[in-house]
């Protein structure tokens, strides 16, 4: 992957004829913006490794377990979904806040009889309405700052949408859960 990211890196430099000095510069600003992800999601995954050496994530999956089993398909992805809202605010819904909660919300879909992808699509669904909103979404504050819209005009737009979309989301894991 890091050649590819290499590779692609100088070719764009080439396609941009941004010479040797500004593909290098442009190559190191991609590095460092790329630092901060990488290094959560390392210790996301360092965190899951610890958790698994120690049985942790047993312990937790064992006392859950009677949580869990016997309930019904549509009652369980909708209390993950409510579950991964708080766990994608406080750990991002990206690939560090997966590599975090998977190793716990994907065995306990398979307590409940449900697909693990279908857990995953519950979580990915969460954590994609909730940077919608989320003041803490870079991406969004940027685009905001950039169209020169206030947050709280942005909010009064948007928040009919998503109620529109949690109802639309709420409807298809449902019919996710029952097929």
């Amino acid at each position: 992957m890091s050649a590819l990211f290499f590779v692609m890196a100088i070719v764009i430099g080439a396609v941009g004829r941004l010479g040797e000095a500004g593909t290098a510069r442009a190559f190191i600003k991609g590095v460092v913006d790329f630092t901060g992800p990488a290094f959560l999601v390392t210790l996301a995954r360092g965190v899951s490794v610890i958790m698994t050496n120690t049985k942790t994530i047993d312990t937790v999956l064992n006392a859950m377990e009677g949580l869990v089993t016997g309930t019904s398909n549509i009652v369980f992805v909708m209390l993950t979904f409510i579950v991964s809202l708080p766990l994608s605010f406080l750990v991002g819904g990206g690939a560090a806040g997966t590599a975090l909660t998977m190793p716990v919300l994907a065995p306990l879909g398979d307590f409940a009889g449900i697909d693990r992808s279908l857990v995953i699509t519950t979580w990915a669904a969460a954590g994609g309405w909730l940077r919608l909103i989320l003041p803490i979404n870079a991406i969004l504050v940027a685009g905001l700052a950039l169209a020169k819209v206030g947050f709280d005009q942005y909010v009064k737009f948007i928040l009919p949408l998503m109620c529109i979309l949690l109802v639309v989301i709420v409807v298809v894991l449902s019919i996710g859960a029952i097929l």
